[in-house]
């Protein structure tokens, strides 16, 4: 990198880190090294995503690349060579490059069951963490993910792109202006068609894959390709259905735009109705969250042809989404007007109280993806707190976790702003926490 280059990249870091809250972290020893090394722990799904996204940057080295199933060492390591003329290091256990002692962070692209383990370790390792939505598993491993964070001094940030995208930042800002009114409610919308998961036989465990390292702290079962890959997200040992898959997102952008604590009371509706198959999460779910000032809606129907995300070819043009056709879009009612916001790009409108539209701000999506890697590089450098630190990661999360929890006990909660539990309610808090698997234990103390 040229001393120009260097110093444009250094210039942009200060500026993108002086709006974050300042904390007093202690500074990675790059030295001389000028790019963030890395490691990408899971290969598929967001992971094929973050490789080149990291890889194609000039300021960081993609060093090692980690997944229980070697089948896909091959593809992604010559993916990477292709890009940076250097091949990266490929292992089944994470854990083996955390030995390193150049390895500045890690992008976690994991099923959710590792999320907060895999973020601990990383964290007692001395290394700052991208972590994919959701944060956590369970309410109890995002409370041991922020605590790591802390205790280690570690720049730890989730996967929820929009929190670097410009337009969610002056939408924030419309919103909490004078014009807009009080918000009182707030709908929240995932929806579209998604597809059938078939039964299938437990079979033997495919060549190549450390199926041990896969199930890590989820219980011990046979092999299944329904509990492998991408269909462990409609399962509970895994994760909790569409409303942490991909509801979290338009959640987080929801929480963030509200600014509200902790709700008082959850509760949820819902049902398979239309899947006759081997999920085990709803694919039609409510949830109603009662915050002090205003109530918070989510909607979904997983079998819904109509409802679609913003289409690509939208996604970065100046062009507003069909807002009733929108699927994972978030409604904000104000007292004097209303806002559409679009969680894939697609920017916002704003009507007035005779259904006017009075104000637009277009969004562009991809550019959130690079912003967000942008941050997390910056906060390495900075030691700032990113724009998705995992302390408002996991609050967007526990709403997620209390819409599964109240939809699983079929009743109205309570919950208690200091464990972040619930009030009274045994079988609710039973699932605060899961039982884990030697050896693959969050810690009690971290």
């Amino acid at each position: 990198m040229s001393s120009t280059t260097r110093r444009d990249f250094l210039k942009h870091t200060l500026l993108a880190s002086a709006a974050a809250a300042p904390v007093s972290f202690s500074i990675n020893a790059l030295g001389a090294n000028e790019r963030v090394i890395l490691g990408l722990m899971g290969l598929r799904g967001r992971g094929s995503f973050l490789a080149p996204l990291a890889a194609t940057r000039s300021d960081v080295e993609l060093r090692y690349l980690a997944d229980p199933d070697s089948n896909f060492f091959e593809p992604r390591a010559s993916a990477v060579e292709n890009h940076t003329g250097k091949r990266p290091v490929c292992m089944q256990d994470f854990r083996e490059m955390l030995d390193d002692p150049e390895l500045d962070g890690i992008l976690m692209a994991t099923p959710d069951h590792w999320h907060a383990l895999g973020t601990v370790w990383a964290c007692q390792a001395g290394k700052d963490v991208y972590v994919e939505k959701p944060a956590s598993h369970s309410i109890w491993e995002g409370q041991q993910m922020v605590k790591a964070a802390r205790k280690y001094e570690r720049v730890v940030q989730m996967g929820v792109q929009n929190r670097s995208a410009e337009y969610c930042h002056k939408a924030y800002e419309h919103v909490h202006s004078k014009e807009f009114g009080k918000v009182h409610f707030v709908r929240v919308m995932n929806s579209k068609r998604h597809g059938n998961v078939s039964f299938k036989e437990d079979k033997e465990v495919p060549a190549g894959v450390n199926y041990d390292m896969w199930l890590g702290p989820a219980p011990l079962r046979p092999f299944n390709e329904n509990h492998f890959h991408y269909a462990w997200h409609w399962l509970w040992a895994y994760s909790g259905g569409d409303i942490i898959n991909d509801g979290v997102h338009q959640i987080d952008l929801a929480h963030w735009m509200i600014d509200q604590p902790l709700p008082q009371k959850v509760c949820s509706a819902g049902n398979k109705h239309y899947f006759d198959d081997a999920q085990e999460a709803p694919d039609t779910h409510t949830v109603n969250w009662e915050f002090d000032t205003l109530t918070m809606v989510f909607e979904q129907t997983l079998w819904a042809p109509y409802m679609k995300k913003t289409p690509m070819e939208v996604r970065d043009l100046d062009m507003l989404p069909n807002w009733p056709f929108s699927g994972t879009r978030v409604e904000i009612y104000g007292t004097e007007q209303i806002m559409f916001l679009g969680r894939h790009g697609g920017g916002w409108e704003v009507f007035d109280k005779d259904g006017k539209s009075v104000k637009v701000e277009h969004g562009y999506f991809e550019r959130s993806n690079t912003d967000h890697l942008s941050n997390f590089l910056d906060c390495i450098r900075s030691r700032k707190r990113p724009n998705a630190d995992i302390e408002l990661g996991h609050r967007s999360t526990l709403l997620a976790h209390y819409g599964n929890i109240a939809y699983r006990t079929g009743r109205k909660l309570s919950i208690d702003a200091d464990t972040e539990g619930f009030i009274d309610d045994s079988e609710a808090n039973s699932y605060v926490k899961r039982p884990y698997r030697e050896p693959w234990v969050v810690p009690e103390i971290v």
